[in-house]
């Protein structure tokens, strides 16, 4: 399983995460999360792939911050349609499309962006875009007819990793956030060495 660090906020606390060389950081442009990012990117290593990620945004803001900050990766929180992500897939941009998880998920609604996404994510739905910091029944994946790889997201934390190995799902990457903080944006290093140990092992 690969490893994404999102909705990471202040430029020295990402120099320290990028340390511990996750697959891929993310960072929120969506002025209404508390994790909303319009700082300096410092440089990163080049394993560590920047992800944009973002909730019904006009094309043109995309762009825009997939230049500034030089994005290999663009996630779309909201109700972004597929012709939305051709367009990004078009540019050469990888496409995470989410979607938000309760025991009433309908599969049916990933056909129309099985040929232009590289990923799912599947997060777990409340009353905020993403940053519920509560998992949903991962059991429902077990019925996933999909064969495109996937992220799991949704209040993952240290506790959940051995379930998650048991669970036997063919799970692309985990995505963590509010469970490895200190304060919204601010990662816990030492927690997230943690997490990469159990991962691996």
């Amino acid at each position: 399983m690969k490893l994404k660090i999102c909705g990471m906020k202040y430029s020295e606390n990402i120099g320290e995460t990028a340390e511990i060389l996750p697959d891929y950081m993310g960072f929120i442009f969506y002025e209404k999360s508390l994790r909303f990012f319009e700082g300096n990117l410092p440089e990163l290593p080049n394993s560590v792939q920047k992800v944009g990620v973002f909730v019904n945004a006009p094309i043109s803001d995309i762009l825009q911050k997939i230049k500034k900050y030089n994005l290999q990766l663009v996630q779309l929180h909201g109700n972004e349609s597929p012709e939305i992500c051709e367009i990004l897939k078009i540019i050469d941009i990888q496409v995470i499309k989410v979607f938000s998880v309760d025991d009433n998920f309908n599969f049916e609604t990933l056909a129309p962006y099985e040929t232009v996404c590289d990923y799912f994510l599947f997060d777990t739905k409340g009353e905020n875009q993403g940053g519920n910091g509560t998992t949903f029944n991962w059991e429902i994946l077990q019925n996933y007819p999909s064969k495109k790889p996937f992220f799991l997201s949704g209040g993952i934390g240290l506790e959940q990793i051995k379930r998650i190995k048991e669970l036997n799902l063919p799970i692309y990457a985990i995505d963590v956030n509010s469970k490895f903080e200190t304060k919204p944006g601010l990662k816990n290093t030492l927690l997230l060495k943690q997490l990469q140990h159990e991962i691996s092992s």
